[in-house]
């Protein structure tokens, strides 16, 4: 019987595990060339180069913002932008980590404000410098159409802006390439508050469940599920009724909790 095959185990951020017959390519770091796995993620690369991150490593999976990346492969003209966390290492990659971009945000009170067109132009005057270039929706990570929803602040359309920035992970790209230095990031955000402010209907059941919380009516259950175990929570869980997407007025079976 032959002897079982060693796992070759790196110590990255998670222990990560390579397949077998993973090579080694060459990567740039801060100018610097490093051999790392070709099957590893940027951010977990320069930690098996021997970085430690002390800041910009966030959730790892693509929802933070935090590891903003600017890249070149020897012999290509193009900027490329990704995040680290979810992009793979390619041969000859020249990387820049950008956890962090200046740019300025407007203060404003939530209350003294509207959804409107001169909202937008009254905190963030440069959405009117912007020259359709693109640049901004070219290097948007999460693929957004980052044009298109400064647009829809210009002219008012809030609810649209908030909608189509809605994966918006402020990382900051966006205005980093931007001639016109817009901050599209935080003009995002501001509609996306807006538009919940003021445009979304109040939900019905909102002020009646907040009554029901502070009556107490959830006690019971909450002390039921802290006592039970772990597995008896995992069966639970699994067994849960799950709400349709496309339905407004569904309701569980169980009612007891409602």
């Amino acid at each position: 019987m032959s002897e079982a095959k060693k796992e070759i185990r790196v110590a990255t951020g998670d222990r990560a595990i390579l397949p077998e017959g993973t090579k080694l390519v060459p990567i740039y770091i801060m100018g610097k060339q490093y051999k790392v796995p070709e099957t590893m993620t940027i951010q977990k690369a320069i930690e098996y180069a021997g970085y430690q991150f002390v800041r910009s490593c966030g959730c790892r999976g693509g929802i933070c913002g935090a590891c903003p990346t600017v890249y070149r492969i020897a012999g290509d003209y193009k900027l490329n932008f990704c995040l680290a966390c979810q992009t793979v290492v390619q041969e000859n990659m020249y990387l820049t980590q950008m956890p962090f971009f200046p740019a300025n945000r407007a203060v404003y009170d939530i209350e003294k404000v509207d959804a409107s067109a001169e909202t937008i132009m009254q905190l963030y005057p440069e959405v009117m410098k912007c020259v359709a270039c693109n640049t901004c929706t070219k290097s948007c990570p999460m693929d957004i159409e980052v044009m298109e929803y400064v647009n829809a602040a210009m002219r008012g359309d809030i609810a649209k802006a908030a909608k189509l920035s809605f994966d918006c992970i402020q990382c900051g790209l966006c205005s980093s390439r931007c001639p016109a230095q817009i901050q599209h990031f935080h003009l995002a955000q501001l509609c996306r508050r807006l538009h919940a402010k003021y445009q979304v209907k109040k939900a019905a059941h909102l002020e009646p469940r907040v009554e029901n919380i502070k009556a107490g009516k959830f006690e019971t259950v909450l002390k039921d599920l802290v006592a039970m175990d772990e597995d008896a929570l995992r069966e639970l869980y699994v067994a849960r009724e799950m709400e349709p997407q496309d339905s407004n007025d569904w309701q569980p079976e169980d009612k007891q909790y409602l």
